[in-house]
């Protein structure tokens, strides 16, 4: 069988160092390799950068928690945000990890160009801030589920994830207050007790505020001091359910940076494969 593969872009920065810890921890886990991808401009910067990157990589290995994960750099030539998707396909991915600046530096540096990428890779993105990944991995993991249906279908994947690291799942819920919707809330929390206690995997289920719903995610996300927030980009269908027009900006760039795990509905044009299977 394959090893598992993951990405991490790489463009020599502090969050670029983080994601390639958490990929390494989480490689460790499940037993996985690890490409690390750079991108230049043009053909006559490929040395220079193939040296840097190997200095580089070498430092974060050092000084990592799992440094006897194999890592394999890449240097190519293009747009990193144009060519994530295409490298991720041609080696058979299964995870993308990635940096990002904060909301400032989501902004300024990368754009909507880059969330458009991280939104419509049918490659699960994991996105990562400045803080480090446990030794243990991801111990607590945040699920807000809203009204939409597609947000179950990450419940597979979260239940994957938590297997491998024998996680907490956290499950936030809106808490409405129209009849109708309350009925719909009850069902989801019946309905994720279920699916997690099946697999046998420890769970909570807390309601928020529908009005304020990402703020509250992040709240709680905060209280149990959670490794990750698993959510599902709903982009393309914000007619349901409470996450805002903004909600995986918000997610992605949350003030508490806490990592991301952002997945896309799975659909004709996207058939992804749950992770760590």
């Amino acid at each position: 069988m394959d090893k598992k593969k993951f990405i991490v872009p790489y463009d020599f920065s502090e969050v670029a160092d983080s994601a390639v810890e958490h990929a390494l921890v989480t490689a460790q886990v499940v037993g996985a390799e690890v490409h690390v991808l750079h991108v230049v401009g043009k053909k006559d910067a490929i040395k220079d950068a193939k040296q840097r990157l190997e200095t580089s990589v070498a430092t974060c290995k050092s000084t990592s928690k799992a440094p006897e994960v194999e890592i394999i750099n890449h240097v190519r030539v293009g747009n990193i945000f144009d060519d994530i998707s295409e490298f991720s396909a041609e080696i058979g991915a299964e995870l993308i990890f990635m940096g990002t600046h904060g909301a400032h530096g989501w902004q300024h540096i990368t754009g909507s160009h880059a969330l458009k990428v991280v939104t419509s890779s049918p490659t699960p993105f994991i996105i990562v801030q400045e803080n480090k990944i446990n030794e243990s991995g991801y111990d607590d993991i945040v699920v807000p589920l809203d009204l939409h249906k597609e947000t179950k279908q990450k419940l597979t994947l979260v239940a994957n994830m938590a297997k491998y690291f024998n996680s907490k799942v956290h499950v936030v819920i809106p808490d409405e207050t129209d009849e109708f919707l309350k009925h719909t809330v009850k069902a989801n929390i019946i309905f994720a007790n279920k699916f997690f206690g099946e697999r046998n995997i420890e769970v909570s289920t807390t309601l928020a505020d529908p009005g304020d719903f990402d703020r509250e995610v992040v709240k709680q996300a905060v209280k149990v001091d959670a490794d990750i927030i698993a959510i599902m980009n709903l982009q393309k269908n914000q007619l349901l359910g409470v996450l805002g027009a903004n909600h995986e900006q918000y997610m992605i760039t949350n003030e508490a940076k806490i990592p991301v795990l952002m997945v896309n509905p799975i659909n004709a044009t996207n058939t992804y494969q749950p992770i760590f299977t």
